[in-house]
């Protein structure tokens, strides 16, 4: 009962010129109702924009301006290769159908691509290659669940979900870890619940440092299914530890300036360098004194809240924790978990304990909870 979903494509560059080439299988070329044969091997589209209509060529040949471009193919698991010329991108493969459409900056390519195809793509896109099977499984769980959460999520621009990490990152079709295939087939249909049949916010970091973060630490909202709590599978992780120097007068006039720090004040002003968090906080030295962790964080590229600091000679030296705004689960945390045994719905369950597993269909069709793997 799998489904197709629309993807906008190379979101992230103003598309003025793509072509569409033979990779495998042979797909059929239309210009919004007119029939313009196969794409076969050696053969390609060309698609540019002008005056606001979408210019085609099949190969050198022009054959005119169209409303819209379609290519579809014309037998299950065929592929094309993207090659974006104007501006000039690596080329990408993916799967099934598509789309394509003009706009006042440039074109509009949307896969129409089957959801199981969609989450192997992000699978490999987000995790990428050499990891454990069960943890494949982890993200597939978590990568369907986002994807019906936020379907029509850009409706107002032709698609459901874009390839950025706005949503989830898309780069091509699953090529290189045939692994992931087999964790998107193995949890078929199987997406995180809480209550009766919400569908989860399936938040992720790189590194929580040791401890999970609060939610409201950093979105200023409680989600009533995530909780701070530790993790020591990550903390001998690459990424759990972290050193930075900023310059203390750097340091200064950012809390002055931004949040009047009482730098009159002579115990604080003695304090201004010097923080201490052996468990995760939501402000900087006090809460009275209204600095958010976060703002510290963005303000000088951090790599998490999670950190300590000192002054030495001119500087503040800031060691921290973690990767990532640590809430949810903990990439290297899961990891690691499924490399030493331990089951999907067990990781699931570990950084989700608000939550659980349900089969999509059953919960659609019949409100019945998933048999196989629940968590009570």
């Amino acid at each position: 009962m799998s489904q197709q979903i629309r993807v906008g494509v190379l979101r992230d560059y103003t598309v003025k010129r793509i072509t569409f080439s033979y990779s495998d299988g042979s797909y059929s070329l239309f210009g919004d109702t007119s029939y313009f044969g196969a794409i076969l091997p050696n053969e390609f589209a060309d698609l540019s924009i002008v005056n606001d209509k979408v210019n085609l060529k099949k190969g050198a040949v022009d054959l005119g301006t169209f409303s819209k471009v379609y290519l579809i193919q014309n037998n299950i698991g065929t592929s094309l290769t993207l090659t974006c010329k104007m501006p000039s991108v690596k080329a990408r493969k993916y799967e099934d159908d598509f789309e394509i459409s003009p706009t006042t900056k440039g074109l509009t390519i949307v896969n129409l691509v089957d959801i199981d195809n969609y989450l192997a793509g992000v699978v490999e896109s987000e995790g990428g290659g050499g990891k454990h099977i069960e943890y494949y499984k982890v993200q597939a769980v978590m990568s369907r669940t986002y994807a019906f959460k936020y379907l029509g999520k850009h409706r107002s621009e032709g698609f459901d979900l874009c390839d950025r990490v706005h949503c989830q990152a898309y780069h091509s079709m699953l090529r290189f870890t045939p692994s992931i295939d087999s964790a998107v087939f193995q949890t078929s249909d199987v997406v995180m619940v809480h209550g009766e049949s919400e569908l989860t916010d399936s938040y992720f970091h790189a590194n929580c440092g040791g401890q999970t973060c609060e939610p409201q630490y950093i979105w200023n909202g409680k989600v009533e299914y995530l909780n701070s709590f530790r993790d020591t599978f990550c903390i001998y992780t690459k990424q759990a530890k972290w050193e930075k120097r900023v310059s203390q007068e750097k340091w200064k006039e950012f809390l002055i300036k931004k949040y009047n720090y009482p730098i009159e004040d002579s115990v604080m002003a003695s304090l201004i360098y010097t923080f201490d968090q052996a468990e995760r906080k939501a402000f900087y030295i006090h809460p009275v004194l209204g600095i958010p962790l976060r703002d510290l964080r963005e303000e000088f590229d951090l790599k998490s809240t999670f950190f300590s600091c000192y002054p030495e000679g001119e500087e503040v030296v800031i060691k921290g924790r973690g990767f990532g705004h640590g809430v949810g689960l903990c990439q290297e945390g899961a990891m690691k978990m499924a490399r030493v045994g331990y089951t999907f719905d067990q990781i699931l369950r570990f950084y989700f304990p608000g939550s659980g597993l349900r089969n999509r269909n059953e919960l659609l069709y019949f409100g019945q909870p998933l048999k196989i793997t629940s968590f009570d």
